[in-house]
């Protein structure tokens, strides 16, 4: 079979000026990169939202399916793919649809992970300029969040007149390639006047509170104020300074004023897709922009986003942090799963996972059924989607399914990478026949949550542990105790918490597979106010903002050809 580029570069793609008129948009609305890829401008959603939209059947609030997965391997499961089929489906089989994901970062691209496109019959195109800059939104965020450092290293160099405590500098500096030298520097080291000698860190761009703002934005005005809101260090006498403060914050509105409009594109099926916003999901909320998923609501009659990578992080986060802010209620869920994973959680050695193993895959269902657990946390029923590999035996799969039905969870077996929509369409059927997606749509109910704002914050973090990681012993730091005293009189405590974990794991310990014993300790290192996206990040052992690179990254397979063509990207 081909590969994914290959796939990719031989699609006849449609021109987006095209799809944007099929979709309702009109020529004021959109902005063009190329014949395949545009932004949309925020005027399209005041025009939705004002009642003057596009005539149609289906059109007003679309219906939201939500994709997340079991605990992946290091490989992954298969999530974007599946999402990426899933939607050409419901387009096959005659409902209207639009995709929303995130666009992917340098750091996985060039590391161990790949692509961020789907793969197959199942992608985003064109892959190559998707996965490489695409429209510069990356790159923008990256210099707002490095231009509030210069600013804030600038009011000190000149007399610091705010009186900040370099020692009580919060804001990091960042960049979208992984680089683990970075994690750690001293800055201003050099001749008189090169600046204040200090310690510093980088953290990869997904991770910035720049990506998550960008992503929980309602409007222009909106992302002023959250950029003005940012917390970035304390004085000495223990005030806490925020980027308006420096008068920072309009200019980087400016810098991001192109990348806040959704970017449109297609997939290798013809469905239109909303690509906009990148956080990931173990170290941030990891779902793409609010602002994408509301004009795709308004265009379509079924939405499908994903979430990254469990249950555990990205639909939680979801669910807790960008439905909660956005208003978002999910209709209907979809939990990707394999064979593979379930024997690797069910204690397969990583390279014996893709071979058959009856018993491994018995043992490693546990953690699938957690998964299933945590949605009906939320209230939700959700469907397992088998991404079928491979190898997988008829035996497993039917082991699989009995354990599913005596639980009452619905099982559909799915092929998106080779099938495209066609490989999905039986899960789109089985969706299409849920309760929530053949409702008709009327006000939006209110989005389901787990746990309501007002509680303590300590409280707050130990309901995630408890019902979603099923661990019951917490354990704070004496740093994150410090840091919960110093911002709860911020306005944390009123906050939705944002836990960086592993992704490998249900636990905090990614060396834990399957399901963690309950008295397995959620050590928690610290924690950080991001008061311009509005939640506290907490982060838990064994996390990092700064991913390194294997020991032979991806990169080393990227290539060009003379005639221009890339290679290697998958």
């Amino acid at each position: 079979m081909k590969g994914d580029l290959e796939i990719s570069q031989s699609v006849r793609l449609r021109p987006i000026r095209d799809m944007a008129a099929e979709l309702g948009i009109r020529d004021g609305e959109i902005q063009v990169f190329g014949n395949y890829k545009a932004k949309i401008s925020l005027s399209l959603l005041q025009r939705l939202e004002n009642g003057t939209g596009p005539e149609g059947p289906g059109r007003g609030r679309g219906k939201l399916v939500l994709v997340t997965a079991m605990t992946p391997t290091p490989e992954g499961e298969g999530k974007t793919t599946t999402a990426i089929g899933l939607s050409q489906a419901f387009n096959l089989l005659g409902r209207s649809s639009i995709l929303c994901i995130r666009e992917p970062s340098l750091g996985p691209i060039f590391g161990m992970k790949g692509v961020g496109t789907g793969g197959g019959y199942s992608q985003v195109v064109p892959m190559e300029d998707i996965n490489l800059h695409f429209t510069g939104d990356i790159a923008a965020v990256t210099a707002a969040n490095n231009l509030l450092s210069a600013m804030l290293d600038n009011s000190i160099h000149h007399d610091n007149p705010l009186k900040i405590d370099p020692n009580r500098i919060l804001w990091k500096r960042c960049m979208d390639i992984t680089d683990r030298e970075l994690r750690q520097v001293v800055i201003g080291v050099g001749e008189e006047g090169t600046g204040i000698t200090r310690s510093e860190q980088f953290i990869i761009s997904a991770a910035s509170e720049i990506m998550a703002i960008l992503c929980l934005a309602r409007d222009f005005g909106d992302l002023k104020e959250r950029l003005g809101n940012i917390l970035v260090a304390f004085t000495y006498e223990g005030k806490p300074v925020y980027s308006r403060d420096l008068r920072a914050h309009r200019a980087m509105a400016v810098l991001l004023h192109e990348a806040i409009k959704p970017n449109l594109v297609q997939t290798t099926g013809g469905t239109p897709a909303f690509v906009h916003g990148g956080p990931f999901a173990n170290i941030a909320h990891g779902t793409s922009s609010l602002l994408s998923a509301r004009m795709a609501l308004a265009l379509s009659e079924i939405v499908v986003t994903e979430a990254g990578f469990g249950s555990d992080l990205g639909a939680e986060k979801f669910f807790d942090i960008a439905a909660r802010m956005g208003n978002l209620p999910v209709d209907a869920v979809v939990i990707v799963a394999t064979l593979r994973a379930l024997r690797y959680h069910g204690g397969a050695k990583r390279s014996a996972m893709m071979i058959p193993d009856l018993a491994a895959m018995e043992r490693g269902i546990p953690n699938l059924l957690k998964h299933v657990e945590n949605i009906r946390s939320f209230g939700m029923e959700p469907v397992v989607a088998l991404n079928r590999r491979d190898g997988d035996t008829e035996e497993e799969m039917a082991t699989l399914r009995q354990h599913l039905r005596t639980r009452e969870v619905a099982l559909s077996a799915i092929a998106p990478y080779t099938g495209g929509g066609e490989g999905t369409a039986d899960l789109a059927r089985l969706i299409m026949d849920m309760p929530g997606i053949r409702s008709p749509a009327m006000s939006p109910p209110r989005a389901p949550v787990l746990y309501p704002l007002d509680l303590p914050l300590e409280e707050k973090i130990r309901i995630v542990a408890r019902k979603i990681y099923g661990l019951e012993h917490v354990v704070f730091s004496r740093k994150a105790l410090r840091q919960k005293g110093l911002i709860e009189p911020l306005g944390a405590d009123r906050l939705p918490v944002c836990i960086a974990k592993t992704q490998y794991s249900l636990s905090n310990d990614p060396r834990i597979r399957g399901i963690p014993e309950p008295d397995t300790p959620c050590t928690i290192t610290d924690l950080t106010l991001s008061s311009g996206a509005g939640f506290v990040v907490v982060y838990t052992e064994s996390i990092n903002l700064m991913p390194g690179l294997a020991r032979h990254p991806r990169a080393e397979k990227l290539d060009i050809d003379g005639d221009g063509w890339i290679r290697g990207l998958g």
